[in-house]
């Protein structure tokens, strides 16, 4: 006989409290069967405001990495540059030491799909495309981006795969309104990858963020509307696409245990904001 699988009923009413109307929306799609979140994945305001610094100062590394950027760089001085620039302006790099990561940003050139490790072996040439992915902890909370940089002049595939990733990651976020599930999203990203002839990579995914470096919910980025967790407003979460030139389907290098590369060495490409669910859709944090 088949198990019923029951989706856990996370949303609670505040005992001696008055039922909210978003009580009351939540309570509606928990009472439906669907995925809601906790109570303690809406980020209050004293909240928001230390994760929206921590977006700033993570903004700050990016436009560092953008103007610094070159042929001829290693990876191991971008990695020098993140962990600089944050730690003098009061904020810890979180992927140094997170469960074992090396650095404190990752590093992934043309078919790396993500957490590549910064190396002095690595050396940036004309035409890579790598992703720089740094998250910042400010006060205790966590803001996480990645950007794409071309390096000098590539071939249009790369650029194109690099555009299509972006607009991926925008088209997903737009897909995000109040009370939508993690799937909307998800099924906008997929038709647009697909539409371009790209994949989605299906063994990684976006999360929660703020609080902690990795909340709830897991924001997959192929799939189909209406499934996933619900996303309400005060959520926050990244979107983070990884879209390949070729097959979907990758692995990690047993050499670092970290490394995750496409299966066909076929190009990828992700970009990433951390977001606000707000009660008129997405607000990004990361700019």
């Amino acid at each position: 006989m088949g198990l019923i699988k029951k989706q856990p009923r996370n949303w609670h009413v505040r005992s001696g409290q008055p039922l909210t109307e978003m009580d009351k929306r939540i309570l509606y799609f928990q009472n439906k069967g669907h995925l809601v979140p906790k109570r303690e994945l809406i980020k209050t305001p004293e909240q928001i405001e230390g994760i929206r610094k921590a977006g700033v100062l993570n903004t700050g590394v990016l436009d560092l990495v953008a103007e610094k950027i070159h042929e001829g760089m290693t990876t191991l001085e971008i990695d020098q540059l993140v962990y600089d620039f944050t730690t003098k302006h009061g904020g810890i790099p979180a992927p140094l030491n997170y469960e074992g990561f090396p650095k404190s940003c990752c590093t992934s050139i043309n078919e790396v799909v993500c957490h590549g490790i910064p190396s002095e072996e690595d050396v940036l040439e004309e035409g890579d495309i790598i992703n720089v992915d740094c998250t910042t902890i400010l006060d205790g909370y966590f803001a996480d981006a990645s950007r794409m940089f071309i390096i000098g002049k590539t071939s249009p595939e790369r650029e194109r795969l690099v555009q299509v990733a972006k607009e991926c990651m925008e088209i997903g976020a737009d897909a995000c309104k109040p009370y939508t599930f993690v799937g909307d999203q998800a099924a906008a990203i997929t038709k647009h990858a697909h539409k371009n002839g790209y994949t989605v990579v299906r063994d990684l995914c976006g999360h929660g963020v703020g609080n902690k470096f990795h909340e709830d919910p897991d924001m997959e980025h192929w799939g189909k509307k209406g499934t996933g967790m619900l996303l309400v407003p005060g959520m926050v979460f990244t979107i983070e696409p990884m879209i390949n030139a070729g097959d979907w389907k990758v692995f990690v290098d047993s050499d670092d245990d970290w490394t995750v590369v496409t299966d066909d060495y076929s190009d990828s490409a992700q970009w990433e904001h951390t977001y606000l669910m707000t009660e008129e859709g997405l607000e990004i944090l990361t700019y």
